[in-house]
């Protein structure tokens, strides 16, 4: 190995062909010259089935780039609690015994995990840390026990002190943490029962992909510009944490007020309610076009007048900044925010846009009027204010050469010991 290469696993339960932010870090990584290897399950998010490409071909999705794919069995998500339960235990248990099994024969300078649900996805990256003998950083994109709890998994207090008997461990055997939004601080803080000092608890926040960082849009696949109408874009997945019931008010009660159009395009648990939803209220202007690659999101977010992003309100979703607002951010179109928390002060920090509470179905519907009856000059400057605010804040480029750096320390310090 070259003195500047890097050979860096990367365990993440979801990855291409999954749509998700740790495939940007794995190429850059490679085209930078390092090794990388991921440890990840069998395509499935978000619709709960094994991808049929891959049933067809699994070969082909051997290598991403020049990384090496390792893939280990796990149970679908399905479409039930108890199939997505095992769904997240199957992973930690089949990475943990055949990932180790599989990586057996291979070095590694920096482990590194994308801890979105389950947090459970960094044990067997802890286990292959300690038998490697190489520095182990988790990024924190999520909160457990306490999303388990606000988005109804968990209820049983023993279960969830359990479950935040399982977090501690996890971050207490964690090298170094990662952390998406600065409200995460506190409340990891609570579970570390070892001192952890500022240098390994570290603020590093999602970037957007590289098509949406781009100012140069193409035409959209998926619907055509139609500037007789007010066009609202929501894209992401399809939960129930989205809040969709509010939306779906919002949408009714304009509908005979403005010439307004709702694209909603995703999947996930709440697209037959929302199919259903659509068709019993004849909302002819609520548009559901399923799930598309992310190639094609950049085109129709050109296609937009305004970006949706809606989340319901508790304490662990206040703390959180969904990933899609770094991508409307860097779009260049306004946002239109169902949201409370960190999300929804970025978004007025940046000037990007217009927000209400959470679950506020009547402000949605206030702040959507409000802007349709916005100058389009006017939301071109929100638009270019939130693109500025990302350019600052959230580039790729410069969050991922500093998480380079981060590597590069974290194995001076390894090999100092």
């Amino acid at each position: 190995m070259s003195d500047n290469k890097l050979r860096i696993l990367v365990v993440t339960q979801y990855f291409w062909p999954e749509n998700m932010r740790i495939n940007d870090l794995v190429r850059d990584f490679t085209e930078k010259g390092h090794e990388v290897t991921v440890l990840t399950g069998l395509p499935n998010y978000p619709e709960g089935n094994i991808f049929d490409a891959y049933r067809s071909n699994p070969n082909d999705f051997k290598r991403y780039f020049n990384a090496t794919v390792i893939r280990v069995p796990l149970i679908p998500r399905g479409k039930r609690s108890i199939s997505l339960a095992l769904n997240y235990l199957s992973f930690f248990i089949s990475a943990s015994l055949v990932g180790s099994i599989k990586l057996r024969n291979k070095k590694f300078d920096i482990i590194f995990v994308y801890a979105v649900s389950p947090i459970m996805a960094a044990i067997p990256a802890i286990i292959i840390g300690r038998l490697k003998k190489a520095p182990v950083f988790v990024w924190v994109l999520d909160l457990w026990p306490e999303t388990l709890r606000a988005v109804g998994v968990l209820h049983n207090p023993t279960h969830l002190a359990a479950v935040g008997r399982m977090v501690s461990w996890i971050y207490n055997n964690t090298d170094y943490l990662l952390l998406q939004s600065h409200g995460f601080l506190e409340n990891v803080r609570k579970y570390c029962t070892k001192e952890i000092s500022s240098d390994r608890l570290v603020y590093f926040p999602s970037w957007a992909e590289d098509d949406f960082s781009s100012v140069a849009l193409t035409a959209s696949t998926l619907i055509d510009r139609d500037d007789s109408v007010f066009t609202v874009v929501f894209a992401g997945n399809l939960g129930e944490a989205q809040d969709f019931p509010a939306v779906i008010d919002a949408a009714q009660t304009l509908a005979k007020q403005v010439a307004v159009r709702w694209v909603i395009v995703g999947d996930g648990r709440m697209s037959a309610w929302l199919a259903e939803q659509v068709e019993a209220r004849g909302l002819g202007n609520v548009l559901l076009l399923g799930r598309h690659p992310l190639e094609a999101m950049p085109g129709l977010f050109a296609c937009a007048d305004a970006l949706l992003v809606s989340l319901k309100t508790n304490d662990v979703f206040e703390k959180t900044i969904p990933g899609k607002v770094q991508a409307y951010l860097a779009s260049g179109r306004p946002l239109l925010g169902m949201i409370n928390g960190e999300a929804a002060r970025v978004i007025d920090e940046s000037g990007a846009g217009l927000i209400c509470a959470s679950g506020d179905a009547e402000g949605l519907a206030r702040i959507t009027l409000q802007l349709a009856n916005t100058t389009q000059e006017r939301r071109t400057e929100m638009g270019d204010s939130g693109r500025e605010y990302y350019l600052k804040n959230y580039s790729k480029p410069t969050l991922l050469a500093r998480l380079e750096n981060l590597f590069r320390d974290a194995t001076v310090r390894k090999a100092a010991k």
